[in-house]
């Protein structure tokens, strides 16, 4: 899966332990002090939920500039659990393609409904799920920590 982007390819693949302090930083960037730690990744590997990172491989090495997770709850739902791309490497189509790579596993799983959680105050990412079929269906009052933010809850239904 290699396209133009971040300069250079970027290719996404399945996240592994070793990326993990790779998206530390890029947490702390995007989200301060509501960042999820190291053991709150490696708990959603333990749990078997389906997590991909965004590699750049333009350079020497590569380098992670996104990530996302999947945890699907039996019978026919799930949970995008987050999508996360470096500062700068936003809007070059990363979470994009992250995004339609959750949504593909969803359905390879049976899901019927996807829903998701983000910030009242993230537009970016509030308008990028509305082209994906997404809608607000809820708030959860005070849900991200320790600023107090809501969170819209959206829902995406796949029919057949």
């Amino acid at each position: 899966m290699t396209a133009v982007g971040v300069a250079g390819a970027v290719e996404l693949a399945e996240l592994r332990w070793f990326h993990i302090e790779e998206l530390l930083p890029i947490e702390d960037e995007l989200f301060g002090e509501e960042r999820w730690s190291a053991g709150m990744f490696w708990n959603e590997l333990a749990n078997g939920h389906y997590y991909l990172v965004a590699l750049d491989r333009s350079g020497d090495g590569e380098r992670v500039v996104g990530y996302a997770g999947l945890a699907f709850a039996p019978p026919d739902e799930a949970w995008v659990q987050n999508v996360g791309v470096r500062k700068d490497a936003q809007r070059r189509g990363v979470g994009r393609r992250l995004l339609e790579a959750l949504l593909g596993e969803a359905r390879r799983l049976g899901a019927r409904q996807v829903l998701l959680e983000v910030a009242v105050d993230n537009a970016a990412a509030q308008k990028l799920y509305a082209q994906y079929g997404f809608e607000a269906v809820g708030i959860r009052r005070g849900y991200y920590q320790p600023s107090n933010t809501d969170a819209l809850v959206m829902m995406r239904e796949h029919e057949d």
